[in-house]
């Protein structure tokens, strides 16, 4: 890399498959949002980058998930919420929550990737975050190749809010790492809206 870069050459930053989702807000010309459609009211969804099986997004999250590289995660968070904040997104939300993981794989990696992301959407959208507003109270086994029914199977009734008043009343923007079915984050923004968030929106690092 050159001085000055960090994490992502320049060459690789403009070759990687950028969504632009956010260009259209909660319509339907926004893929992402018609997943949520029927599902669960979701006021937006965004992702900052196509995921392509053995491409450069994959590599990057495998980095960010496998290999140590929480400041990837950060890195990410801060250039995704920068673009957000130029688009006025920033003034939509009051809380930023990740995604959890179960305690018992929380110990084994040693850090939550989603809570990365969402602490540099924090930095750069200068909106707060909390990173244990919701606890996954069940440990559930990995939702790599299962089907849409058996990823949500897998992850229905296992989320709580923890502390209803952090997010009571308040717009919460739900992140996580990758959106594959969606079932993860729709059984998330349920417990949430169940607590009294008043609104939900999603943003992930990429939408496969």
């Amino acid at each position: 890399m050159a001085r000055g870069e960090k994490y992502i050459c320049t060459g690789c930053s403009v070759k990687l498959p950028y969504t632009d989702f956010h260009e259209h807000g909660a319509t339907e010309l926004n893929p992402l949002q018609r997943r949520f459609w029927g599902k669960v009211p979701v006021r937006f969804a965004f992702s900052y980058l196509y995921f392509m099986p053995k491409g450069r997004v994959q590599r990057l999250l495998h980095q960010l998930k496998y290999k140590g590289a929480k400041e990837l995660g950060e890195h990410l968070g801060q250039r995704y919420g920068s673009l957000l904040s130029d688009h006025q997104y920033n003034q939509q939300f009051d809380l930023i929550v990740p995604v959890p993981l179960h305690k018992n794989k929380l110990r084994r990696r040693g850090y939550n990737q989603a809570e990365h992301f969402a602490i540099g959407l924090s930095q750069s959208m200068e909106v707060p975050y909390n990173g244990k507003a919701i606890l996954r109270n069940t440990h559930t086994s990995t939702q790599t190749r299962k089907s849409r029914l058996d990823r949500w199977q897998n992850v229905e009734q296992v989320f709580e809010v923890a502390r209803p008043e952090l997010v009571l009343g308040k717009h919460v923007l739900l992140v996580d790492d990758v959106l594959t079915t969606g079932a993860t984050l729709e059984a998330c923004a349920r417990a949430l809206l169940a607590a009294g968030a008043s609104e939900v929106s999603i943003a992930t690092i990429a939408a496969a």
